[in-house]
Formats: C-alpha cells, sequence, structure tokens
C-alpha cells in the first residue's frame, strides 16, 4: 500500500482503515497508521458536540429502573450536576469515588465529574470495607456518590463503619481519622445523616455557579486525567490506572467507527469497556445505550436485546457463555447484528456458539488492559472465523505494538511468543501516587508492558497464549495455558475449563484441568485425557483433572488463578496439612 520502501527499510506499518490484506510485517513490530486523525477534545466537549447533532435521540436506557433520557436531557443534567459539585466545593483536579452498579447516576456523574474537570473514581461495587477503605484513601476521595445499598450491599453502612464521624457531620463538612480528604457523601435513594441528597446536588447549582462551570471549561486540557480505573489487584493491592481525556475519548472513537447502534451494556461501568466502550461511545459517536440490569443477569440481557431491538452487545466471554446457555435462548426475537466480546481470553468454542446460536454474525473480539483505555487490538465483523476464534484481531489506529523476548527485551520474529508491549496515545498517565510502580510498568521510552504472551503475524493479527504468571514450567518446556484451556472448551461436555500448574517434585510443576461441566453431563478424567491423546502434545495434556462447580474470583469476575492453584494442590493432597 505504498507504505514502506522494502529495499531500504524493513516495513512496520500496517494501514487499518480497513482490516490489513497484505502481508507487510517483516517482525513483531507494528504501527498502525490511519487516515482519521486523534481528537483533541476533552469528553465535554464531545458530548456536547453530539447533542448538536441528535438532540432528541435516546442516549441511555435503563430498563429495569424505567429511565430514558434524550441527548438533551442527557446534557441537561449534566450541566445540573456539575454545576451542584462546583457549588459543593469540588475544584478541578480533586477526586469522587463512583461506588454502585449499572444505574443512571453512574453516567450522569462520569460525565458531570469530566465537566467540572473533577477525577472520577470507578469504584468496584462488590467491594468490602477493607477494599472501599484502601482504594479511597489511596486516591483521597474528598466525594463518594452511592446507593444506600444493593442487594446486600450496604454501601453507607460501609462507609459509616469507615468514618463514624458521619453521623455527627454537617453534609460537606465529614472530618474522618481513616479518610482524612473525605468531605462528602452523595446518597443517591433515601436520605442518611451526615450526607447529601443527589436532589441536594442538582438544586445546589445556582446561576453562578452555572457561570462558573462554563469559565472552566476554558482552563480544561485534553491531556488532565478524568478517571482513575483500580486494576484488579489479582497479585496484590489493586493500583490506580490514571487516564486523561485524550486517552478513553480517542479510544471510544476508534472503537465505535460505525453507523449509529443501539448497543446492549451487561458489562459494568466501573470496569473500562463499560465506561470507555459505553459511557464515552455514547458521548463520542451518538450511540443508544441500553442497561438491561444494574447487576448482571443472563435473562434480563436477553429480555432487552429483543424488547429493546439492540442491534450491537458488549460481553466477556462468561456473559456469551451464559447467554447462549439459557434454555429459552430460541423463544427471543433477537435482531442483534454484532458485538464485542472482550475482558478475558475468548475461547473459539464460545466465539462459533455465538455466531451459531444467537445469530451475532459480526462479532468482534477485542483485546487491552485498563492502562491503555482500554483496546489495543480488535478484529474485524467481516474477519473470518478462524481469524475471530483464535486472534484478538489487528494494532488499533495511531498504536504501536511489539513483542518482546521478557528476559532481554528484544523484538522477536514474527510468529514467536514473547511479551506483548504497547506504545501510543492509549497508555495511562501513572498508577495515582505509585511512581515506583508506573516506572516499572511503563518503560523510558513509552512502552507499556502488558504482561501478556502473545505473538503477532505479518498482518499484525495478535494471538494471546496467557498471562506471563500462569505459564507453566513443566520440565523445563514452557506451557500456556490458554492453549491448553481453548482445546478443552471443545469437548461437548465442557462448559468452562481453567488450567494451572501444580507442584510436582519430579517436573517442578504437572498440568491440572479445573472443568466445570454442562449441566446435567457426567465425565471422567480418563475419557478428558483420552480426548487430548493426538490432539495436544503429550507434555501438554493435563495430569490432573479436576471437576468443579466455581472458580474462586476477584472482585472484577477475573479468575484467580493463584488461589485455583491453592485449592487444586489441597484438593491432590499436594500441599500437606494447607
Amino acid at each position: 500500500r505504498g507504505l514502506c520502501n522494502i529495499s531500504m527499510f524493513p516495513c512496520s506499518g500496517i494501514h487499518v482503515d480497513s482490516p490489513p490484506i497484505i502481508p507487510t510485517l517483516t517482525t513483531s513490530y507494528v504501527h498502525g497508521t490511519s487516515s482519521t486523525s486523534l481528537l483533541h477534545a476533552t469528553l465535554g466537549e464531545c458530548l456536547l458536540r453530539t447533542v448538536e447533532r441528535w438532540p432528541d435521540r435516546e442516549a441511555v436506557v435503563f430498563v429495569q429502573d424505567g429511565v430514558r433520557k434524550t441527548f438533551a436531557q442527557f446534557q441537561q443534567e449534566v450541566d445540573q450536576a456539575a454545576a451542584g459539585l462546583l457549588a459543593l466545593g469540588l475544584k478541578k483536579g480533586d477526586r469522587l469515588g463512583m461506588w454502585g452498579p449499572n444505574i443512571y447516576e453512574w453516567i450522569l456523574f462520569q460525565f458531570a465529574t469530566a465537566k467540572a474537570g473533577v477525577i472520577l473514581v470507578s469504584v468496584n461495587p462488590a467491594y468490602q470495607v477493607k477494599e472501599v477503605e484502601l482504594a479511597l484513601r489511596k486516591v483521597g476521595c474528598k466525594a463518594v456518590v452511592c446507593p444506600t445499598q444493593f442487594r446486600t450491599q450496604k454501601y453507607c453502612d460501609m462507609l459509616r463503619q469507615i468514618c463514624p464521624e458521619i453521623e455527627s457531620s454537617s453534609p460537606g463538612h465529614i472530618k474522618s481519622t481513616r479518610l482524612p480528604d473525605l468531605r462528602s457523601v452523595i446518597v443517591l435513594d433515601s436520605r442518611q445523616p451526615g450526607m447529601f441528597h443527589f436532589e441536594d446536588v442538582m438544586q445546589a447549582g445556582s446561576s453562578q455557579f452555572v457561570q462558573q462551570l462554563q469559565d472552566l471549561q476554558k482552563k480544561l486540557l485534553f491531556d488532565d486525567p478524568i478517571n482513575i480505573q483500580f486494576t484488579s489487584g489479582t497479585t496484590g493491592s489493586p493500583k490506580g490506572a490514571t487516564l486523561s481525556h485524550h486517552n478513553i475519548v480517542n479510544n471510544a472513537y476508534f472503537i465505535g467507527k460505525r453507523p449509529h447502534t443501539r448497543i446492549c451494556v451487561p458489562v459494568p461501568l466501573y470496569h473500562c469497556f463499560g465506561s470507555v466502550g459505553g459511557g464515552v461511545c455514547m458521548g463520542v459517536h451518538g450511540t443508544s445505550l441500553i442497561f438491561p440490569s444494574a447487576g448482571y443477569d443472563g435473562k434480563a440481557n436477553l429480555a432487552a436485546l429483543e424488547s429493546e431491538r439492540c442491534t450491537f452487545i458488549y460481553g466477556t466471554p462468561t456473559m456469551y457463555i451464559d447467554m447462549v446457555n439459557q434454555p429459552d435462548l430460541a423463544k427471543y426475537d433477537l435482531s442483534v447484528e454484532a458485538g464485542i466480546m472482550a475482558g478475558s481470553p475468548c475461547p473459539p468454542e464460545v466465539v462459533k456458539d455465538v455466531i451459531s446460536l444467537m445469530g451475532i454474525k459480526g462479532i468482534i473480539i477485542a483485546y487491552g488492559t485498563t492502562e491503555n483505555s482500554p483496546v489495543t487490538f480488535c478484529s474485524s465483523p467481516t474477519d473470518n472465523l478462524e481469524r475471530k476464534s483464535e486472534t484478538v484481531g489487528y494494532i488499533g489506529d495511531h498504536l504501536e505494538a511489539k513483542i518482546v523476548n521478557p528476559t532481554t527485551g528484544e523484538v522477536l520474529p514474527l510468529g514467536m511468543m514473547g511479551e506483548i508491549m504497547i506504545r501510543g496515545y492509549c497508555v495511562m498517565l501513572e498508577y495515582w501516587g505509585d511512581e515506583a510502580k508506573t516506572q516499572e510498568a511503563i518503560s523510558k521510552d513509552g512502552w507499556y508492558k502488558t504482561g501478556d504472551i502473545g505473538r503477532m503475524d505479518a498482518y499484525s493479527y495478535c494471538r494471546i497464549e496467557g498471562r506471563i504468571k500462569d505459564m507453566i514450567i513443566r520440565g523445563g518446556e514452557n506451557i500456556y495455558p490458554a492453549e491448553i484451556e481453548q482445546f478443552l472448551h471443545t469437548h461437548p461436555k465442557v462448559k468452562e475449563a481453567q488450567v494451572v500448574g501444580v507442584e510436582d517434585a519430579r517436573m517442578g510443576e504437572e498440568v491440572c484441568a479445573c472443568i466445570k461441566l454442562v449441566e446435567g453431563q457426567d465425565c471422567m478424567a480418563e475419557e478428558i485425557k483420552d480426548y487430548c491423546k493426538g490432539q495436544i502434545a503429550r507434555f501438554k495434556i493435563p495430569r490432573y483433572i479436576l471437576f468443579v462447580t466455581s472458580y474462586p474470583l476477584t472482585v472484577t469476575g477475573k479468575i484467580q488463578k493463584i488461589h485455583l492453584r491453592a485449592e487444586a494442590e489441597k484438593q491432590l493432597g499436594l500441599k500437606k496439612g494447607k
């Protein structure tokens, strides 16, 4: 495509306006060139442009709560809430923690904070007392927004446990020893002592603060931090990935380059997939977001897809597994043309089921990390089944990626496995208040180390082979669990498979498969081992097979392999007395 003079330099550019069709790469380094420029706008500016184009189009629908807002209505409430936050004394650069499930106020405050120059801190709705205290203290939240409770989560009670001073404070004047920066709690439903009510905030923005908000817009820069997302912390305490307007506006812009759609969003808003792929995409592209339920509910997803005539859906592999396994799937009249599957490795069998059973022909696989705002590789709806089911697509616009030897850092030949590294507009600003961890993650020359193992072909399509820390070393052989998991998914009785290394005196580690069976099925370990014979290399065949009903999860729903390994070793009697 005229990108390189091959005789002078090896080619590294892939033009990504459409899926790459020429195998130009000569080594595992790629630069995604694009004829679409980066946006240089804040989130508030993007929403304003969208509202001017489509004032009467639905922006958000919260099916369970019966909430519907057009873009014009949404913009008006965003400005009202933003002026209210200024009236409460929040200033540019202050942090506000949003702690709750998928409700309208989450997305309202996402845009209101951006407009007020306040940094939104996405707090996991499943956090318990210790976790929320650590998170709020780590980033110095000045305000917290939450419902009184949701399901078994009693948010206000937990906050009172951490800050008993709230009870005797006047709203906006909390002084707590354990959370020294906290001044205000904004509760979304019933009034509570020492806390503002949502309505107080919406009424507080008098004309003086509306004017203040207008003046502030000139001072907001697109490189300012706008969002802190906690990484899931499977390996220790969560780190606060700090993202700018530029990071997430552009990521949403390039993920969402498609005609107007009605997107079903069952993924949580506190997660990058929901807040950027959902909220920011809506603001940048004018898509309508349909939220089926406040907390995840497979049946509610299918009902919303049908009743709201959704044309697009987001989901993690687990959510898709859940939907294709709904016993009455066939009765729903779906008009879903396409969707994104991301958030964890996508087993090929699941991709095939989504296409054949749900009829979603244009399924797209995306790969990224919170620290990369989040998407870096993405497939095309027109890619063939092999590419969709075995790769995470090709490099994104304006991004660089390379696969390196994790020990030496050298770029590997095409097709060789190594660590995936990313550079470009999507790399986070920092881990909030943690210079050492930031320097560990981002090299001096701007490369973000993903910790993921992958390989790249000459078109820049990438295969993910697992996490560096999940790699099993058996008698000196490197084994990537994802490879075995994907094969086990092809067994008709297997619903889900997770593979871990367990301790072994002779080999160092042995392969153990922890398998969830399809409901109503019985299976013996030997049957699984026989299925593997002649299909995967002998050293990769699991020595141990355990049948399980659940997996240990992080609060973000990711499988904690470190705990799964410990449970497996205990069950197999490899760790006496543990």
